[in-house]
């Protein structure tokens, strides 16, 4: 009889630990996992909100705005010099403004900015040529004493 009264108290220590098991658990659920797969959520939901004339960060610090988008990648402008490069659309980390016109609106006013800046495109860059007047021959002539005459 003695050892049914031991087995009986070794169910009921169980209880409790495995109650505290299952309450660890569901609060490391509320404290990590559903933060967690929230932030992810909002994340993909900007990333796939982006739109032609929004300026982003990409995740290695480059600032640039969007000029063309495709389906997993994005092209960015960047710079004074208007350079373009393609990133991938999980690379942006954030949004730094948005764009206040409409899709069609964009579209024209990039279309009108590559024409502005074909017109202002210079055909080459220019060489510069180095001119030396009849005094700075003499005197380079006049300067190297090793130089033989002919």
């Amino acid at each position: 009889m003695g050892s049914v009264l031991m087995a009986s108290n070794g169910a009921m220590g169980l209880v409790p630990q495995m109650l505290i098991l299952v309450a660890f658990i569901i609060l490391m659920y509320f404290m990590l996992i559903r933060p967690q797969k929230k932030k992810e959520k909002s994340i993909n939901e900007m990333r796939n909100s982006l739109r032609v004339g929004d300026e982003v960060v990409t995740i290695g610090g480059i600032c640039g705005k969007i000029v063309k988008t495709k389906d997993d990648s994005l092209i960015l402008q960047v710079g004074a010099d208007k350079v373009k490069f393609e990133v991938m659309r999980w690379s942006i980390s954030s949004v730094t403004s948005k764009s206040k016109k409409s899709g069609a609106d964009i579209d024209s006013s990039l279309e009108e900015d590559a024409e502005v800046e074909v017109k202002n495109r210079k055909s080459g860059p220019k060489r510069l040529r180095k001119v030396e007047t009849e005094e700075k021959a003499e005197k380079k002539d006049d300067s190297n004493p090793f130089e033989e005459e002919k």
